[in-house]
């Protein structure tokens, strides 16, 4: 049965088909759909790098901070870039772990695009990463919606640390969430 959902594209209501969302390594040719978001303040305001504030930029950063990342993933729909999913693997005796983070564009928020994009990540990330046990996520906690997407995923709120994260030069609480290698996708959204 295919699920569709609406978002607020422009002043024109148009059916996202969640069917089509998919996550793919970044191509230079995504500069574009890439600026649209990554240019955005409401997008990049809970991400440690800086809002893109041109084409070249968003260019520079695909080249290179996307695609030679080990684990940075475009969520695309209809293969258009709408966001990313980014793993950070540990390494040493801590490889047993690694961090996830994600964003999508506000145009798409609501949708629950970055909660489909999370259910094909979260099994494709313990797949290229056979000793990863744990993976976790750090949201601002005043990110509600963040927090929403990690739980319907199947995400386990494990606490709040405490003046924990620096973004952009503000230190702010963050909720940790963990999901382990042994557990199940939640299956409704």
């Amino acid at each position: 049965m295919m699920e569709i959902k609406t978002t607020q594209h422009l002043t024109k209501m148009t059916p996202v088909d969640l069917s089509t969302i998919s996550l793919r390594p970044f191509k230079i040719s995504d500069v574009d759909d890439f600026f649209l978001w990554a240019g955005d303040d409401q997008v990049t305001r809970n991400l440690r790098w800086k809002t893109c504030g041109s084409k070249e930029e968003a260019l520079a950063f695909i080249r290179d901070v996307c695609i030679p990342h080990p684990w940075r993933r475009s969520i695309c729909l209809d293969d258009c870039s709408i966001g990313f999913i980014s793993v950070f693997p540990w390494s040493g005796e801590e490889r047993h772990k690694a961090d996830i983070g994600y964003a999508i564009g506000s145009t798409y928020w609501g949708q629950g695009i970055a909660t489909k994009g999370l259910k094909i990540a979260v099994p494709q990330v313990f797949k290229d990463f056979p000793n990863l046990l744990r993976l976790q996520a750090f949201v601002d906690v005043e990110n509600t919606a963040s927090q929403r997407v990690l739980e319907k995923v199947g995400f386990i709120r494990e606490g709040v640390l405490r003046k924990y994260t620096c973004i952009k030069g503000v230190v702010k609480d963050s909720v940790l969430y963990s999901f382990l290698s042994t557990e199940e996708i939640l299956a409704c959204d």
